[in-house]
């Protein structure tokens, strides 16, 4: 944090711009380490606990992973500067949980290669850090310094010690430590002459001591390993046994000078990778072998110590050995759903992914991070926009805080439109650590909304899958186990990819990309096409990410085209488009914009006026970018729209072109024209067209939506129960639930105890659809079983009325009014009915559904005004249902 305060302070002249650490709140982090150090406490100092047990499982580590620029360094500084001192703990820190009598010596060692470190840095860093007991380590230090003669010959350690910056950091007690312990030991041995000459001579005195049990070597011998380490060959695999000593050590310190180090590993992505772990596990065993110290890890890939497949790569493996780390979590510890916790772990997890930051935290860093005469220098605006684009990414909010003080520098007063932009640091420092397989792969994959690794694998047009369980492992990779592809990208890393100048080596071309997009669609219609049972949810999300592919890389339709047909069939109607175009009709330019235009709308058209459908339909069928039979589609549902409109003459004009072009809606577009026979009152035209419509047509919804004006109530029901039988046949749910609010609806008329069941029915299979119409018919459905009542009947059909005013649907409101009419005929109520009629009057003025007010005069048992239907049968019988509709619902409520 340091590093970066001075790069802004030597970013600008102007005097009066102060920077500041601006360390954001990571108090979920702290709880945990807090938590799990007291734990660690609490078992170390158990009557049970022994330093030397080499078998019992080890949970003695706390692994932070995240993503490269989380944080990870600066969370790893700020824990080590507060279990130093309370002085140095954040704020907002709370009080630890172990006693104030504890003793915590914490220790950061850097791994990255930058630093330079290696295992025997490493291994003096620890012993240094131990200097401040103030008392020498006989065993260790004998051992460190027969190792130290034998590799490092003619080399001082204190030089060593000194060029590395060690005695800098932990001062020079340690050199002078190991020298009194040799001291002693040669002592105890009655050795004469110079130590410091004979070390090899010494060691093997005091080896032969310990094999012999002399009494004068009693307290080394009871380790009774030394012996073993002493004979062994003093290289660096011997080396990485020493810390066992070390662990022995530091459990026979009297009370007085107990101390538990917390030794903090950083950057461990730097210690190797999959295949080269031979510094890993070197590590490893420096953790297991002391039991009695805490071990803080952070680095951007979790530890894979606990699965067992590493065995023979790493000494200690698998769930029972490592029980921590065989459950991952998310930030605060929640578990992740990767993880697989053994019947043997503890319920707790001890890998934690470390979280981004939240929207406040981010303003909360830019407000602080730089200032003058007290106030935030980036104001509120850019730090709205630069939050907003961070995804709480510190990485991205630290270059975009050197990004203002760069404009500020230029003489350019920055802006929020300054900060719409992407920085290609990031894609450096995300493809740092990835094998050239997976930085292919990652490209990849950031065309996409989320994949799976085979989705992965075929988009990177790879062979083979294993670079692609590699990068789902990764912590800029995130995981939705109930979504329909598991994995998806950290949205910063995943936008950056796609959109910053990348200047890598291996940097992609426009026709690189576009490649890719090819594969990434091609691989999608190939997980469709081979589904055996072509699954809804599958559908919609191929459409969805194949959409957004063909669109922005301007790809040919392919296997879209099946999938939209697909998608229509079913009249379900979930969002599958990209975000809308800015306006109707707008930026359309190949067939990929014209198709998802033409879902968008039809998806949305269940949420808008009809007219805002029908000017958007007409702009995209005007544009002619369709091929032939989504073309049609376009025309079917703008006739549709125009139906529902009120305009009959354009909606019949646009339904006999696609009848007649013979495509795949012909046969709707024929019981289109039914409808609009039916509701300019030529109800002998619409039932002749019914016996070629079939299935496809929907010839038994068509068949009851013919017989309830009549009145036939049971007629209708029966023929909607066909079509709702019917389409659960086939499969198609939408279908299926607007019969049934059809079949729910005439029943309300006649029979209200059995129509309960019927709409309760008809709400369940509407359930997850996005039919708007279809509901308002199971809200009338429902308005009817209390019509005569006192039910709030006319307040409930207010409210209705303004629901489907919104639609734009003219049909729905009509038949709403016969709903009322019905209501006011049952109670006998005459004005209620006269001002029924006019409003009837006046919504089919232009003569579609004008039938209606004859309808609500047979109600009333009134004079027809108009006599304007062609009824199938004679209009007494008509008149006869409905008044008989009335006159039975009165004798049921006794009116």
């Amino acid at each position: 944090m340091a590093g970066r305060d001075l790069r802004a302070l030597f970013s600008s002249n102007d005097r009066g711009v102060s920077t500041a650490e601006a360390f954001t709140n990571r108090e979920a982090q702290w709880e945990l380490v807090a938590s799990a150090l007291a734990e660690h406490l609490v078992r170390v100092a158990g009557p049970g606990f022994d330093v030397e047990d080499l078998e019992a499982p080890r949970d003695n580590v706390l692994v932070f992973h995240g993503i490269g620029g989380i944080g990870k360094t600066t969370l790893s500084r700020k824990l080590e500067a507060a279990l130093a001192g309370a002085e140095q703990r954040p704020a907002q820190w709370g009080e630890p949980a172990w006693p104030a009598s504890a003793r915590i010596l914490p220790v950061r060692i850097d791994l990255s290669r930058s630093a330079g470190g290696d295992f025997e840095h490493l291994v003096l860093t620890i012993r240094a850090t131990l200097a401040g007991l103030g008392r020498p380590l006989p065993a260790f230090d004998l051992a460190l310094r027969r190792y130290w003669e034998h590799q490092h010959p003619g080399e001082p350690l204190e030089d060593y010690l000194q060029r590395g910056g060690l005695s800098a950091r932990f001062g020079k007690a340690m050199p002078q430590q190991m020298q009194s312990a040799l001291a002693d030991v040669a002592q105890a041995l009655l050795l004469p002459g110079t130590v410091g000459t004979a070390t090899g001579a010494l060691v093997g005195s005091l080896t032969r001591a310990l094999r012999e049990r002399r009494q004068t070597v009693r307290a080394l011998a009871s380790c009774f390993r030394l012996a073993d380490l002493l004979e062994a060959e003093p290289d660096l695999e011997t080396l990485s046994f020493y810390p066992h000593l070390l662990a022995w050590e530091l459990h026979r310190l009297p009370e007085s000078k107990k101390v538990t180090p917390v030794i903090l590993l950083d950057t461990f992505e730097d210690v190797g990778d999959r295949t080269h772990r031979d510094l890993e596990r070197l590590i490893q065993r420096v953790v297991w072998l002391m039991p009695n110290c805490f071990f803080i890890v952070t680095g951007r890939a979790r530890l894979q110590w606990a699965e067992p497949a590493l065995q023979g790569q790493l000494d200690y493996t698998g769930p029972t050995a490592w029980p921590g780390l065989a459950l991952s979590s998310r930030p605060g510890g929640i578990p992740h759903a990767r993880s697989v916790l053994p019947d043997t772990a503890p319920p707790r997890g001890r890998q934690v992914l470390v979280g981004d930051f939240a929207p406040e935290d981010c303003d909360d860093y830019l407000a602080r991070r730089l200032h003058t005469d007290g106030a935030p220098l980036i104001p509120e605006p850019v730090r709205d926009v630069i939050t907003a684009r961070s995804h709480g990414l510190p990485l991205y909010l630290d270059l975009a805080v050197m990004r203002f003080l760069e404009l500020r520098r230029t003489g350019h007063t920055p802006t929020p439109d300054d900060f719409e932009h992407d920085f290609g640091a990031l894609i450096a420092r995300t493809l740092a650590d990835l094998t050239p397989d997976e930085r292919h792969l990652l490209r990849s994959v950031a065309l996409l909304d989320a994949f799976d690794t085979q989705l992965a694998t075929q988009a990177a047009g790879l062979t083979h899958q294993a670079a692609a369980r590699r990068l789902i492992e990764r912590p800029f990779v995130s995981e939705n186990p109930f979504g329909l592809w598991p994995y998806y990208l950290h949205g910063l890393i995943r936008s950056t990819v796609r959109g910053a100048d990348d200047n890598t080596d291996d940097r992609w071309t426009p026709a690189d990309w576009h490649a890719a997009a090819t594969r990434a669609l091609a691989a999608l219609g190939e997980q469709w096409t081979a589904s055996p049972d072509r699954d809804r949810l599958l559908l919609v999300g191929c459409l969805r990410q194949g959409l957004t592919l063909a669109r922005d890389f301007r790809l040919d339709l392919g296997w879209l085209t099946d999938a939209a047909w697909a998608y229509v069939s079913d009249s379900v109607w979930e969002p599958v488009a990209p975000p809308a175009l800015l306006a109707a009709g707008a930026g359309l330019e190949t067939a990929a914009d014209a198709l998802a235009e033409l879902l968008s709308t039809l998806a949305r058209r269940q949420h808008e006026h009809r007219a805002v459908t029908a000017d958007r339909l007409t702009a995209l069928t005007a544009a002619g970018l369709l091929p032939g039979d989504l073309q049609e589609m376009a025309v079917y549902y703008l006739a549709k729209a125009q139906r529902d409109l009120g305009r009959s003459a354009d909606s019949r004009r646009g339904m006999q072109y696609v009848a007649d072009a013979g495509g795949r809606l012909a046969p709707a577009a024929r019981r289109g024209l039914a409808h609009l026979a039916r509701l300019a009152g030529d109800f002998p035209t619409a039932q002749a067209v019914i016996p070629h419509l079939g299935w496809p047509g929907r010839h038994h919804r068509v068949d009851g939506d013919i017989w309830w004006p009549h009145g036939d109530m049971p007629r209708a029901a029966a023929a909607y129960k066909a079509a709702r039988t019917e389409a659960e046949q086939h499969g198609v749910a939408g279908e299926r639930a607007t019969s049934q609010a059809q079949r729910a609806f005439t029943l309300a008329f006649t029979d209200p105890d059995r129509a309960a069941d019927e709409i309760e029915l008809a709400r369940h299979l509407i359930s997850g659809l996005t039919l708007r119409q279809t509901g308002h018919t199971i809200d009338m459905a429902a308005l009817l079983l209390d019509a005569g009542t006192d039910h709030n009947v006319l307040d409930r059909a207010h409210v209705l009325r303004e629901e489907i005013r919104v639609s734009g649907v003219a049909i729905a409101t009509a038949i709403l009014e016969l709903v009322v009419c019905f209501h006011h005929a049952v109670r006998g109520d005459d004005q209620g009915i006269t001002d029924t009629i006019t409003r009837l009057r006046d919504l089919t003025a232009d003569g579609d559904y004008a039938y209606y007010t004859d309808i609500a005069a047979f109600m009333a048992d009134r004079p027809a005004l108009l006599g304007s239907a062609r009824w199938i049968e004679d209009e007494s019988a008509v008149r006869g249902r409905w008044r008989h509709l009335v006159l039975t619902r009165r004798s049921r409520l006794q009116i």
